[in-house]
């Protein structure tokens, strides 16, 4: 499968570049995936959608601030470090800039109370580094590190909480997961009062989201190792769903391959805690085997997330949506609108 045929047209402005004030003043578009059909609602009517009974899954990761500029020890020039996953102990994978630069043994510092020691050179910029600090690594990475918004957002962000979803709550992402920041404490106790099951999983979410497709055939492409848990909870509140003929609703591609990668291990169909590594890549032509809708925003032409709904809703169905969206003026990505797939 040729990795164009999820290519689109994106006019720049529809780039939402803040969050709107009132996180459930999104726009929402809807998409039955066995027939296609489009429409266009407000956010709040997601309650419409759910049934007693379904269950809405989300992802309660919370999003490092883990962007950090500094100098190189030696020289004095510019240095930025963006963290993506703990290795072990003080033991960090990053991607660094200038990377031309910042080779095996180069040291980094920030301020007077954090410094780096690269140990290795990875692909497209990834380095291994250790750090050594006085005191609470968690504390001066609040206080020195910056929120680490993809690379299509160019504004400020005022509000880091913005870039958190309301449930966050296990510290380890390098990014959101977006299609969860609509949503507000007074919306999920609606949701819950009609009924509908709302549990959580964990999946810490890497920079391979944002990175673009660098081979041309779709199945050539390997996903980047994403770290995830799922409690005994959540498990048996999802096979009792199942069980009852009610859907699962996975909130934001995160969510959705972690529920995707518990589904793959148990072949009986019955999830049982888990917790692990996932490089799982879905797109058409997979059969899913927990999440019968799910919740998201829109995403970059050529991206595995886009492929991803595709198998979900079918490619022609998707590609349709979306053409929708851009002609009615939808705002995209990570700040964007939401789609829901039913």
């Amino acid at each position: 499968m040729n990795v164009n045929l999820y290519d689109f047209e994106l006019p720049e402005q529809l780039i939402a570049q803040t969050p709107l004030l009132d996180r459930t003043a999104s726009r929402l578009l809807t998409l039955n995936k066995e027939n296609g059909e489009v429409n266009h609602r407000s956010f709040p009517d997601i309650i419409n959608f759910l049934e007693p009974g379904d269950t809405l899954v989300l992802n309660d990761t919370r999003v490092l601030p883990a962007r950090l500029f500094g100098t190189k020890e030696d020289t004095r020039a510019k240095a930025e470090v963006l963290l993506l996953k703990n290795v072990e102990g003080d033991r960090w994978e990053a991607l660094v800039k200038p990377g031309k630069r910042l080779k095996a043994g180069s040291v980094i510092v920030f301020g007077d109370e954090l410094k780096a020691v690269i140990d290795e050179e990875g692909e497209m910029g990834a380095r291994t580094l250790t750090f050594s600090y006085n005191g609470i690594f968690q504390e001066i990475l609040d206080r020195l590190g910056e929120m680490p918004l993809p690379p299509y957002i160019k504004e400020t962000l005022d509000d880091r909480e913005r870039y958190q979803t309301v449930y966050a709550k296990h510290e380890g992402s390098a990014a959101a997961p977006t299609a969860g920041l609509h949503f507000t404490d007074e919306l999920l106790d609606q949701i819950r009062a009609k009924g509908v099951n709302v549990t959580f999983i964990t999946l810490h979410v890497g920079l391979g989201t944002f990175r673009p497709m660098s081979v041309d055939v779709v199945e050539e492409h390997e996903m980047h190792e994403e770290y995830y848990s799922m409690s005994q909870e959540t498990a048996d509140l999802i096979n009792e769903t199942k069980k009852r003929g009610n859907r699962v609703f996975a909130v934001g591609t995160t969510s959705c391959r972690t529920l995707e990668t518990v589904g793959s291990k148990f072949e009986d169909g019955v999830l049982q805690e888990s917790s692990g590594w996932t490089k799982i890549f879905i797109y058409p032509g997979y059969t899913f085997k927990v999440i019968d809708g799910m919740l998201t925003n829109f995403h970059l032409p050529k991206s595995t997330l886009v492929m991803l709904v595709s198998a979900l809703a079918g490619r022609e169905h998707i590609m349709h949506a979306y053409e929708q969206a851009i002609q009615e003026k939808y705002r995209f990505f990570s700040f964007g609108d939401a789609m829901l797939i039913y």
